[in-house]
């Protein structure tokens, strides 16, 4: 790989984009100019169905400072990251998606704050207006983040950031891409990342992120950088032994006095039976599927899976 001073690696990632790809590239190779910012435009194809790759490979024969790349299926954005990391030459990279989401100024202000020496640097979104129920679940899932897992989120959250070669040699050489997403482990590595807060445009595209794939990703994040739902089978475990312990204390001085009831409530025996039966049975279940997770997430590592398959061009 041919590492080149001051060159801003920017990853775009495409999903059935064809109708974007090309749009995208003029607007960034404008303001880079402009700005006398020299950058790559990598163009990582996550297995479209439509034209994207085709019109991906016509722009790099137009412009020596594309390089486009298919993904051997749809590993999803994350994923595609990886991949874009594996293959870019810059000091510096970062990733863009084709929506207009992310402003174009955000990308300058990275650029110019990785000049300054900062090796992170994570713009955040000031809002979202994506409606009243998304942007609900937004803050909770970020606030659940925040106080669960080892990762600390900026305020509203964060998709894109600028990392330095240093970080995305760490990446390549040390991150398994498998269950995890690029946000996460690089928030994970420290560097003392810089955060830019700025306004999410809204946009009238609709999102190819389904509920199924947020879903996913939001459990990936949780479980690799959480070990709060062990801990909590755990706390779980004493406070039911607790719990047991005292019950069988009242239960041994009611059959000593006689009395057929507790605090004044009748206990049929069969009721009271099926009822802690239930209850235990709910959470010996409830603790086996957590540790299931986990132990999916490490069979899946110990496989040692490629994260992502880049395809190999036809000459």
């Amino acid at each position: 790989m041919n590492i080149k001073k001051h060159l801003f690696s920017i990853i775009l990632l495409s999903y059935h984009s064809q109708d974007r790809i090309t749009a995208v590239f003029q607007h960034v190779a404008v303001t880079m100019e402009k700005e006398k910012i020299p950058f790559e435009f990598i163009i990582i194809d996550d297995g479209s169905k439509d034209d994207s790759y085709k019109i991906a490979c016509d722009l790099e024969k137009q412009d020596t400072r594309v390089k486009a790349y298919q993904l051997s299926r749809n590993f999803t954005s994350h994923y595609a990251k990886f991949a874009g990391f594996s293959v870019c030459n810059g000091a510096c990279a970062t990733s863009i998606p084709d929506d207009g989401q992310q402003p174009i100024n955000t990308y300058v202000q990275m650029y110019r704050q990785w000049e300054k020496g900062n090796k992170l640097v994570i713009p955040y979104r000031l809002s979202r207006n994506d409606g009243l129920i998304k942007d609900v679940f937004s803050k909770l899932y970020y606030k659940v983040m925040n106080s669960l897992s080892v990762v600390k989120y900026p305020p509203g959250g964060c998709d894109v950031f600028l990392a330095d070669r240093e970080i995305i040699d760490i990446i390549n050489a040390r991150i398994h891409p498998i269950n995890t997403s690029t946000t996460v482990e690089v928030l994970r590595l420290g560097f003392d990342p810089v955060f830019i807060p700025f306004k999410r445009p809204r946009v009238k595209s609709k999102s190819r992120w389904t509920f199924k794939k947020k879903l996913k990703q939001a459990s990936d994040a949780f479980f690799t950088s959480s070990n709060f739902p062990i801990r909590l089978i755990t706390y779980l475990g004493l406070i039911t032994s607790l719990f047991s312990f005292l019950l069988i204390i009242f239960t041994i001085i009611t059959k000593i006095l006689g009395e057929r009831s507790l605090g004044g409530f009748s206990i049929p025996g069969w009721t009271t039976t099926v009822i802690f039966i239930s209850l235990f049975s709910g959470l010996i279940l409830f603790s086996l599927g957590i540790i299931a997770e986990y132990i999916w997430r490490i069979y899946e590592e110990v496989k040692d899976r490629p994260g992502f398959i880049i395809k190999k061009k036809e000459d």
